[in-house]
């Protein structure tokens, strides 16, 4: 089965948090945070479409400057989301810049900024090159149940945590995989085509059974057409297949609330990237840090029944000791 997502965790378990989503099958990629961005080359970065970020404390949000000066120019735009208050810092960002010549680039280049509240709104931000970056409030968009995003082929969730300041947690699943079976469509006296696509759609967006489907193609330079209900395809010819699900979970202080909605958010995910930041015998230091250890990371993961889980965002201070992190968490989990 192909797989729409291929994440990197770009920095390593020691670097700044960054976490790239290569799309595959769409031509773009998907950023969660910005950390340093050095070790992306500039074709990479300009897949980028959308920018999830946990929060502004320097090595999740640092890489913003090296993300615009690579995008500034083209004829795009590229989309925000961060906390409350993140509006806010990303004009900060944009007006330390003196901005007098680029009404004159060809392009207008644009940033989308949104920031979730955790009340089922987003507030909405534009800021335009050829406008010198001056921000352009627009209007609010939904975002219930925390769905930032929502496209044909997946979805992005956030959840509002504590890292004593507001911090997101995110969530990219990917809508379920619809496949076709040649040859039973070749026993109903139908070939594959262009037709699929729609067919899929339908599938995809839940459509009724009762929905009429019209399958055309070409064969021996004559043009065919056959309808058929909906339901009467799925049965015949097609097998659906739940999608992939990813998780980030970056800059969390351990306590039952957070626990609850990492789970809730995480729940069942194929793969959870989680930060493991201490070890459990620096417990107290990491309650001060507001950050996870190994051992509670591994009960968020066991908590949300996670398949998989990488570790990351490490303590410098364990250089070396990897395995003692990873083998911590996975105790935890068992």
């Amino acid at each position: 089965m192909r797989r729409l997502f291929s994440p990197e965790l770009v920095n390593g378990e020691f670097g700044d948090p960054l976490l790239y989503v290569d799309l595959k099958f769409e031509g773009r990629a998907l950023l969660l945070d910005l950390g340093e961005l050095s070790a992306l080359p500039p074709k990479k970065l300009l897949r980028v479409s959308d920018v999830f970020v946990t929060h502004a404390h320097m090595d999740h949000f640092g890489g913003f400057d090296r993300l615009l000066r690579i995008c500034l120019g083209r004829e795009r735009a590229v989309r925000l989301y961060g906390p409350p208050g993140f509006i806010e810092r990303v004009g900060h960002k944009l007006a330390a810049y003196t901005w007098n010549l680029v009404a004159n680039y060809p392009t207008d280049f644009t940033l989308i900024a949104h920031e979730f509240t955790g009340d089922g709104v987003m507030r909405c931000a534009r800021f335009r090159c050829h406008n010198r970056f001056a921000p352009e409030p627009l209007a609010e968009l939904p975002a219930r149940g925390g769905l930032l995003l929502e496209e044909p082929a997946f979805r992005v969730r956030a959840a509002l945590l504590d890292h004593d300041t507001p911090c997101l947690g995110f969530a990219i699943e990917e809508n379920m995989h619809v496949n076709v079976w040649k040859n039973r469509l070749e026993e109903l006296g139908v070939q594959v085509g262009p037709w699929l696509q729609e067919l899929k759609r339908e599938v995809l967006r839940g459509a009724p059974d009762d929905a009429r489907i019209r399958a055309c193609w070409d064969e021996g330079g004559a043009r065919n057409e056959r309808w058929f209900s909906l339901g009467e395809l799925k049965a015949a010819a097609l097998y659906l297949v739940p999608g992939e699900k990813l998780c980030y979970v970056s800059d969390v202080v351990y306590h039952a609330e957070n626990e609850r909605r990492v789970a809730a958010l995480a729940a069942d995910a194929d793969v959870l990237f989680i930060e493991t930041v201490f070890l459990e015998e620096h417990v107290a230091h990491a309650a001060r840090k507001f950050h996870l250890t190994a051992h509670q990371a591994g009960l968020i993961a066991r908590a949300a029944r996670a398949k998989n889980v990488v570790p990351f965002h490490f303590s410098p201070r364990y250089a070396g000791r990897e395995a003692e992190l990873r083998a911590e968490l996975e105790r935890a989990r068992a």
